[in-house]
């Protein structure tokens, strides 16, 4: 169903919505301001409920990892936390999360390092808060503009412009806003080895992401025509195996962000 109250719908809710978890909190225990910026309000035309239905299982939550119930997010590369102590993420690291234009905030986000140490539910620490906020803005912009969930597809493409190394915030949000290869709040990953976008209109690689919002992404990356990856290396096929089974949206957004870093260090190792 095709979504009519868009008039007045600001896209930076989206981006603020789930601050609360930046900070380790639950939602009833967050703030409704920070630094004078309105956070953690309720996401219009159900794009936060439908971008979680596309990362997590709907009904009671249930934990998945035993003896791991913080919100600081599992590697799924090595099943250890990315960096003890980065949840809380401190208020500084926080602001440009939220303070900023619809487009600042996408690209902040989109090139932010600290929001991929956070998982989107305590109940599924693999997931990531990163990519759970780039798909509830990517789901509200395309509601805004008239579409419906099935209306979409996953663009998933060869990055024509990769972020820039060893950038700085600043430097890597900047890169974000003036790269022709970003479109604002439809594109959910950007990494050296692919870019992936939601589109109504799709125009590369691409795959229906179907009729309504479910935990689909092994079942969609099948379904992508050409090759998104367009690399042939060992690592590469290893990747594409995973991501054939990975249905957490999030969970494989962030796998391939981490496996693009893993590759560029230069410490892959495949066996078998």
């Amino acid at each position: 169903m095709a979504h009519n109250d868009t008039a007045s719908v600001d896209l930076r809710v989206a981006y603020r919505h789930d601050v609360h978890k930046l900070r380790g909190r639950q939602h009833g225990s967050g703030r409704d301001e920070l630094f004078d910026v309105p956070v953690n309000d309720s996401v219009p035309m159900q794009a936060d409920r439908d971008a979680a239905l596309l990362s997590r299982p709907d009904g009671e939550p249930e934990q998945t990892v035993a003896n791991h119930s913080s919100p600081a997010r599992l590697s799924l590369l090595t099943g250890s936390v990315l960096e003890t102590g980065a949840v809380p993420v401190q208020y500084p690291a926080i602001t440009p999360l939220i303070d900023g234009s619809p487009e600042e905030l996408h690209a902040a986000w989109l090139t932010s390092e600290t929001a991929a140490l956070v998982n989107e539910s305590v109940y599924l620490p693999y997931s990531s808060l990163k990519y759970h906020v780039l798909l509830v803005a990517a789901l509200l912009d395309a509601y805004r503009a008239g579409h419906a969930f099935d209306d979409l597809y996953l663009v998933a493409e060869p990055t024509s412009e990769s972020p820039p190394r060893n950038a700085d915030r600043k430097a890597r949000q900047q890169a974000a806003l003036d790269a022709d290869a970003v479109v604002p709040h439809r594109t959910v990953l950007w990494t050296e080895a692919m870019t992936m976008r939601l589109s109504a209109s799709p125009d590369g690689p691409e795959a229906w992401i179907g009729p309504a919002p479910v935990e689909s992404f092994a079942d969609v990356w099948n379904r992508v025509s050409g090759s998104p990856l367009g690399r042939e290396a060992q690592w590469w096929r290893h990747v594409d195996a995973q991501l054939r089974r990975i249905r957490s949206w999030s969970t494989a957004l962030q796998y391939i962000e981490d496996a693009v870093a893993k590759d560029r260090r230069g410490t892959v190792e495949v066996s078998g």
